[in-house]
This record gives C-alpha cells, sequence and structure tokens, in this order.
C-alpha cells in the first residue's frame, strides 16, 4: 500500500525486455532502504525488487503490467516517480495508492495557472465513472485532487512542490500516464452491484 506521495525521481539504467517479460533496474538513493523481496511503486505501479545494491534495484515486471502500464516504453536514462511501501506508523499524507494501475491516460493539454500548472488528461471510457471533482486520483504514482471533469477525463492543478519533486513537471501532450482511480469508488460500485442482484430489502 502507497500513499501517492513521491519520495525520489529516479532513473532506468537498464530496461531488458523479450516474450518472457522485462527486467528493470533503477538508480536511486532510496535503495539503501530497500531489501529483496521489498515493494516499491514505480510511476505509480508496485513492483517488487529482486535484487538491490547500495544506489539501484532491479525489479521483474511481468506481461501484464507491460500491458496496463506505460512501463513498456521506459529507455535507459528515462525518469520515473518513486516511493516506498507505506509503513503503518507513517502518516497518511496523501490517500490509499494500491500500486494497481488501472489503465494509461493521456495527457491533452497544458496550462499555467498563477504559480500552478493545469494538467488535462484523457482516459478510457470505463474509468470515467470512478472520477469526481474534488476527487482522489493517481497519475504516475502521484496522489492528486481532480479539479474538473472534462468531457474525455479530468483535470488536475499541479503546485510548484508537486513539479519539482516528481516526473509530472516535465509532461507534455501525448504523453501517456498510468491512472488508478480511487479504491473505494471500485467497492462501492460492487457493493451496489451485488445489492442490485439481491433486490432491495425489505
Amino acid at each position: 500500500m502507497f500513499t501517492g506521495l513521491i519520495a525520489d525521481i529516479g532513473r532506468v539504467e537498464g530496461i531488458g525486455a523479450d516474450a518472457e517479460g522485462a527486467a528493470l533496474r533503477v538508480r536511486t538513493r532510496l535503495a539503501a532502504e530497500l531489501s529483496d523481496g521489498d515493494s516499491i511503486a514505480v510511476n505509480g505501479a508496485c513492483l517488487t525488487a529482486t535484487a538491490v545494491t547500495d544506489d539501484a534495484f532491479e525489479a521483474d515486471v511481468m506481461n501484464q503490467t507491460l500491458e496496463r502500464t506505460s512501463l513498456g516504453p521506459l529507455t535507459e536514462g528515462a525518469a520515473v516517480n518513486l516511493e516506498l511501501a507505506l509503513r503503518a506508523s507513517d502518516r497518511l499524507g496523501g490517500h490509499m495508492v494500491q500500486g494497481h494501475v488501472d489503465a494509461t491516460g493521456t495527457v491533452t493539454a497544458i496550462s499555467e495557472d498563477g504559480f500552478a500548472q493545469r494538467l488535462t488528461i484523457a482516459v478510457p471510457d470505463e474509468l470515467r465513472r470512478y472520477l469526481v471533482a474534488r476527487g482522489s486520483v493517481a497519475v504516475d504514482g502521484v496522489s492528486l485532487t481532480v479539479s474538473a471533469l472534462t468531457a474525455d477525463g479530468f483535470e488536475v492543478s499541479l503546485i510548484p512542490e508537486t513539479l519539482a519533486r516528481t516526473t509530472l513537471g516535465e509532461a507534455a501532450p501525448g504523453q501517456e500516464v498510468n491512472l488508478e482511480v480511487d479504491v473505494l469508488a471500485r467497492y462501492v460500485e460492487r457493493l451496489m452491484s451485488v445489492l442490485g442482484d439481491k433486490g432491495a430489502p425489505g
């Protein structure tokens, strides 16, 4: 489990892909806090560290993850958002993020708004029902608040701290980003579906 508060921007040192999947190596100062088998979110996708050194870690990325996320197109030198798994004693400064990417979206527009920056993202049709104004969403692993809904997605406003501490500061129109909707919305939908199948009580 994660909170969507990025702890470091790592750099991809290598990625080898074949029909079996991909092996990813990322350089980061967070490696000092990792052990083999630990979870770490890479651009919002929860991966397991398979080998750790003082300044880097390796992780296997299975084909399903490559298909559902933007990790597949990563190249050597690419910047990635990193977050260590949440400790029970940590502050929950963002929102509950599972690291299970629901789909990818596309940045369609970027505009300046005073010291902030507005990012507009188009999302697949099946995810729109989970988005609400002032609700939570994770974009490339970053916990954000939906500032507005659009015809094909949503808009978020990024403060200077977010722009400086995450890869979203380098986002550009046409860029693919990982999306994770609020898991509570999914649970509510599932519960209502089950109750609907059973009929209303009374």
